[in-house]
């Protein structure tokens, strides 16, 4: 309550559209969010709910919590998803299908992975990799798969005579279950270079040469999944 008070102030605003939940936390009961989240809305300073990097789980027991209780419910998900994130793809895409909430994914194109930048031989150092290493360091053998894979989805682009970005949108958002995808640029030039991806349209042939690249289903570094459950750190949740 208090953060999103502050967020009001902040935007100068009477209310948001859509307020989400950006991880979820295993400790705290879904019936307490959303119970929460329901007095925000009825209080006129948020209009829908959605969660953010939810395991399927979580998911599908935040719906039950919602019906049960005659609480709000989340009406998207926002999960990361790329065409070197594809984990979502198992439960998560099938599981926001089959309760009818929208789908924005985030890192579309796999926090920088797929702007074309990194190819082999190229200069891979940036601040984002200083920042956040066991997502870019390539001695980490799931980063290596991933340039890899970069290279060849690049060589698919040019075959099939679009850029790099273009195929890596044109591939989140042409997902019967996705709604939109962030994107994030930083220029109007990168901007602009992005906008372009809506009419791309993917041939079955493309479709299936990328599931040749990276099967369906399939994080190649499990750290992109974006949450991890705690308790799989926690070595007394193991060994009772």
């Amino acid at each position: 309550v208090k953060e999103v008070e502050a967020s009001l102030r902040r935007l100068q605003t009477d209310w948001i559209d859509l307020y989400q939940i950006h991880r979820w936390d295993p400790g705290t009961a879904h019936e307490e969010t959303l119970g929460a989240l329901t007095d925000l809305q009825r209080a006129g300073k948020i209009r829908y709910l959605g969660s953010s990097t939810y395991p399927p789980s979580a998911i599908v027991e935040a719906q039950w919590t919602a019906e049960r209780r005659g609480l709000a419910r989340f009406v998207c998900e926002q999960p990361p998803y790329s065409l070197l994130v594809r984990g979502i793809e198992t439960e998560v895409l099938p599981t926001c299908e089959r309760y009818g909430m929208g789908v924005i994914p985030w890192s579309p194109l796999a926090g920088g992975w797929l702007s074309g930048r990194f190819r082999k031989g190229a200069d891979t150092t940036s601040h984002r990799a200083t920042r956040i290493p066991e997502r870019y360091d390539l001695s980490i053998p799931g980063n290596q798969q991933k340039l890899e894979a970069a290279e060849q989805l690049a060589q698919l682009a040019e075959q099939a005579g679009v850029s790099l970005i273009h195929l890596a949108l044109a591939f989140v958002i042409r997902h019967p279950t996705v709604t939109a995808a962030i994107i994030g640029p930083r220029t109007l030039e990168q901007l602009e270079g992005q906008l372009g991806a809506v009419d791309v349209h993917l041939s079955n042939d493309v479709l299936d040469a990328i599931d040749a690249i990276v099967p369906p289903g399939t994080n190649l570094n499990p750290v992109d999944a974006g949450w991890r459950p705690p308790h799989l750190d926690e070595p007394a949740s193991r060994r009772r």
